[in-house]
């Protein structure tokens, strides 16, 4: 079933429960107002605190680093977005992304669960750390909560502007750039985690036991010949046992080499072609994944049903990497409501009175509002063509 009737479903489900219980919610702080339902709470900010009072100094010196690597993250991302524009009829780079939906013109699909609950994960990073960094500047956070705008969910640290504006500008700053550096933050830690998934996990609990033909080139040699989720075993006489066997033994063959492929499913005589990345080697035209089973001895403890749960893990944390590194980014952009229009803001006005920022920051609000608008509506356009 395609992802957006999940989300037509989840709708009305959630929508006919809060209209029909709705005082029920409503003694609970849930507040209804359509398409909005919001929850505020003040039961994290002993949470929020516990977290800032580990070591104020270490939050300020290491939100100090935040506000400089925020400022390059920004560069960063305006370049990228400025870059894109020379690409955007071949490769869009910004799109609309949807967990669970095939958004016409994206180049990325998000499984439905592992990205809910990267969402999840994601704005909670976000808001904490504001809240955390509020905390530190001795700034009152007046609730915490969550939020539904139609289907989508959402989380807020709610701090007291008028607080706020009473600090100094690296104060201010340090505030801003938190919910970023959270998120670009605790995408490291997912590095991490990926980095010890795939180098030691992974080859502690799994053997390759042979290679999988995963896709099929078209228009190679192999195209109506072999074909996807093929287990090759044998190619011209040699055992292929593992991925190194099939790599090796291909660049072994040349241009116009038959080469003998032995499956589960056969054999097969396949006439190689030049390799487009060196003409000297043959090309087969086939990508391949190899094919795991649980070693013996973990078997025995765990069966060969729990191991797998480290490649769970591994899609969950790609997912937390690539919209944490994504949306830190993101709101890093110098456009009016966003973490990175107040960061440039506060530096403007270090120097510049606001008879020059304001107009400065009109600018690059609209500037780029303007790419991203048009890349999206380019993107959905190509898309549906």
């Amino acid at each position: 079933m395609n992802g957006i009737y999940y989300y037509l479903i989840a709708f009305i489900l959630i929508w006919a429960f809060a209209l029909i219980f709705r005082k029920f919610l409503n003694k609970f702080g849930v507040k209804l107002s359509f398409p909005m339902l919001m929850w505020r709470t003040n039961r994290f900010n002993k949470f929020i605190d516990k977290l800032a009072n580990i070591s104020p100094k270490f939050w300020k010196w290491y939100m100090n680093i935040g506000v400089v690597v925020s400022f390059i993250g920004m560069i960063l991302i305006c370049y990228m977005l400025i870059v894109s524009l020379n690409t955007l009829t071949t490769a869009p780079s910004v799109s609309l992304v949807l967990p669970g939906v095939e958004v016409p013109g994206s180049p990325i699909f998000i499984p439905f669960a592992s990205g809910i609950f990267a969402m999840a994960c994601l704005i909670i990073v976000h808001e904490f750390g504001h809240g955390i960094i509020a905390r530190v500047s001795k700034i009152d956070i007046k609730s915490v909560g969550l939020f539904l705008l139609a289907i989508l969910p959402g989380a807020f640290v709610e701090p007291d502007d008028e607080e706020i504006e009473k600090l100094d500008k690296p104060a201010k700053m340090r505030i801003f750039a938190a919910g970023s550096i959270g998120n670009l933050s605790f995408a490291l830690i997912c590095i991490l985690v990926l980095s010890f998934i795939g180098s030691v996990a992974i080859p502690a609990n799994f053997h390759e036991e042979g290679v999988l033909i995963h896709n099929v080139a078209e228009n190679s040699p192999s195209s109506n010949i072999l074909k996807d989720n093929m287990l090759i075993k044998e190619i011209n006489g040699k055992d292929i046992n593992t991925a190194e066997d099939f790599t090796n033994t291909l660049k072994t063959l040349k241009p116009n080499d038959e080469a003998i492929i032995s499956t589960n499913q056969g054999v097969f005589h396949v006439n190689l072609s030049s390799n487009p990345a060196n003409p000297s080697i043959g090309f087969l035209g086939v990508f391949i994944q190899s094919k795991l089973s649980v070693n013996k001895d973990v078997s025995n403890i765990w069966g060969n049903s729990i191991p797998w749960i480290w490649f769970y893990l591994t899609e969950i944390f790609y997912w937390l990497l690539l919209l944490n590194i994504s949306v830190g980014l993101f709101n890093l952009l110098p456009i009016r409501g966003l973490d990175g229009g107040h960061l440039l803001r506060s530096l403007l006005e270090f120097k510049l009175p606001k008879t020059f920022v304001n107009p400065i920051m009109n600018i690059l609000s609209s500037v780029f509002i303007v790419i991203i608008v048009f890349s999206l509506i380019y993107s959905l356009i190509s898309g549906f063509v």
